[in-house]
């Protein structure tokens, strides 16, 4: 009982120090779009597949990622028509998740698209080079 009650306290401190190391990143990109048209490019397999994988299935909440030979399944943590949505990587430990959120100025009606993602310390960057890339790819899918 007490190896059990020791591995259970090695595994617990094991992961609270990962939690430690995991940092948030939000990036915000502007498209001459309207929100329902990016909402079906971040929701939709046929639109994720257009710019963030190379294919996408759905079976209920949870969607299979495809790049190359590499499958990724992540969940549909939330989600609001036009607005948002989140997914949580079934893969990996809690905490590891991305999200998109859609923001239309009232004034101008300019539409802007926040990536949130939660990554290691050292994937900071390389996670803030591969948004911006992704996201390049987007905004020449749908002509902004």
């Amino acid at each position: 009982m007490a190896i059990l009650h020791l591995f259970i306290r090695t595994v617990l401190n094991l992961r609270n120090k990962l939690a430690l190391n995991m940092k948030e990143i939000r990036l915000e990109f502007f498209l001459k779009t309207s929100p329902s048209v990016l909402f079906s490019r971040i929701s939709t397999p046929s639109g994720l597949a257009e710019w963030f994988a190379d294919n996408v299935k759905v079976e209920g909440k949870i969607f299979t990622f495809i790049w190359g030979d590499t499958e990724q399944e992540a969940e549909i943590r939330n989600m609001i028509n036009n607005e948002s949505i989140g997914f949580r990587w079934l893969d990996l430990e809690p905490g590891y998740e991305f999200g998109f959120n859609i923001i239309q100025d009232e004034l101008t009606g300019d539409v802007a698209l926040v990536v949130t993602d939660h990554v290691d310390d050292d994937d900071v960057e390389d996670t803030r080079n591969l948004w911006c890339s992704q996201v390049a790819k987007l905004k020449q899918m749908i002509g902004s």
